[in-house]
């Protein structure tokens, strides 16, 4: 079957895309050349994408305000502007939570419990609950990290161990949060409900939790016990309150306001006061503002891709790439495309959102092409992001907690045992559950 688009114009359209990650790939290889941290990260996104928008204009070769309304259109993608309202009352949320001491309420309630003997896989739960609980495993790695090394220390657990443990936590809940940004871009991108892909990631994301959690408990060695601070159980509250309004099926700009509202409520029993929710309500817009400004931008680029014929032409070339297998069972073919699409993605920008905001589109094309319904492909595009972003030795993951235990990042990031057996659930999903995709 012949494409319907004009090959070349589809190849050159999508020629920015691809100096987009050339740039932002080729930047971080050079700054860590230089021995600097956080390699990856130095170059703003929005930046870094200024001049393939640009090219972009040079490339659709219509005149200057007809690209500009071809951009504006994308930007103002229905899609695309529902998801930065999104992140911004996420962020709100995140702030007005974190700063009421909730984060640390989590990591004390859990403590508290632990038995020495399950010191491993409590540490997975902790970390999974206050992932899934705020939407962001760095800020995850952030406040149980520092403890967790402490722990470490104190216990004589292997400190590689114990910083995959963490991680593993982390992208478990990065990818099942309701307010996750990764969660919010694949939703939009794949034109699904919030809680039917939560529930659609949860055939997948718990039995790999369960396998995980077992070899932890194996992997615990005797220790000893661990002293924790007093926590205030009201604080831990917000955070379970907006993931039964999310599973419920509460529109998620509802869930996110009432959890805001309750979150604040809770902080008020204590020494948290009006001044403040209000300051960590914009500061939770400000902390959205690079993730926020790159989804308008590649909502504009995506939009000369699509009119040009670049989706056509990737979903093709990935079809033709899984023929093989699409001899089988095409629907199998196109998942496995979508997961693969992703992976060779996050490779190459290191960041598991932007990953899933360039690509989903292309995926999006392979689900309708192959009857594959929105939750399925939005629950593949986070979980094989997360999957490589858990696993990336030079991701902002595994740097932060190489630098937390003073390993290198490559044994963090090869200890993330959850990451990998998520991956083969998933795959493991895709082939014995190939007909109710």
């Amino acid at each position: 079957m012949q494409p319907s688009f004009n090959k070349n114009k589809a190849i050159l359209s999508l020629l920015p895309l691809l100096t987009f990650v050339a740039i932002f790939l080729g930047s971080g290889l050079y700054l860590q050349s230089q021995g600097v941290d956080y390699a990856f990260y130095q170059l703003p996104a929005p930046v870094a994408i200024l001049p393939a928008i640009i090219l972009a204009f040079i490339l659709n070769k219509t005149s200057i305000n007809q690209s500009v309304e071809t951009f504006i259109k994308g930007v103002g993608n229905n899609n695309i502007i529902t998801m930065c309202l999104i992140y911004l009352l996420a962020g709100a949320f995140s702030a007005v939570a974190g700063a009421t001491g909730g984060v640390d309420a989590v990591v004390n309630a859990g403590l508290s419990i632990i038995p020495p003997s399950l010191l491993l896989p409590g540490l997975f739960l902790i970390a999974a609950v206050i992932s899934t609980a705020m939407g962001t495993s760095m800020g995850t790695i952030g406040a149980i990290g520092p403890i967790a090394y402490a722990v470490s220390v104190k216990t004589g657990i292997d400190p590689a161990l114990m910083a995959g443990t963490i991680v593993s936590g982390a992208m478990f809940g990065d990818n099942l949060s309701i307010i996750s940004d990764t969660t919010i871009a694949a939703t939009r991108t794949q034109g699904c409900e919030m809680k039917d892909k939560f529930k659609e990631n949860l055939k997948i994301a718990i039995p790999a939790a369960i396998v995980t959690i077992a070899l932890l408990l194996y992997l615990t060695p005797a220790a000893q016990v661990v002293e924790t601070k007093d926590y205030d159980i009201l604080l831990v509250l917000p955070y379970a309150f907006i993931l039964v309004l999310a599973v419920m099926g509460f529109n998620v700009f509802v869930v996110l306001l009432s959890g805001i509202v309750f979150a604040a409520l809770m902080g008020f029993t204590g020494s948290y006061e009006g001044a403040s929710f209000v300051k960590d309500i914009y500061k939770g817009f400000t902390d959205m503002q690079e993730i926020f400004l790159l989804s308008m931008f590649i909502g504009g680029l995506s939009e000369f891709i699509r009119l040009n014929g670049g989706l056509d032409y990737i979903a093709q070339k990935i079809q033709a790439i899984t023929k093989v297998i699409a001899k089988w069972h095409r629907k199998v073919a196109d998942q496995l495309g979508i997961a693969a699409l992703v992976m060779a993605s996050n490779m190459c920008i290191a960041n598991n959102t932007v990953s899933i905001i360039v690509t989903g589109p292309i995926a999006k094309k392979l689900a309708d092409d192959g009857n594959i319904t929105g939750k399925r492909s939005a629950s593949l595009l986070d979980i094989f992001a997360c999957v490589t972003q858990g696993t990336l030795p030079y991701g902002a993951q595994a740097l932060l907690l190489g630098a937390t235990f003073k390993i290198s990042p490559w044994e963090v990031s090869t200890s993330s045992y959850y990451c990998f057996i998520l991956a083969f659930s998933a795959i493991a999903v895709i082939c014995l559950r190939r007909n109710k995709a």
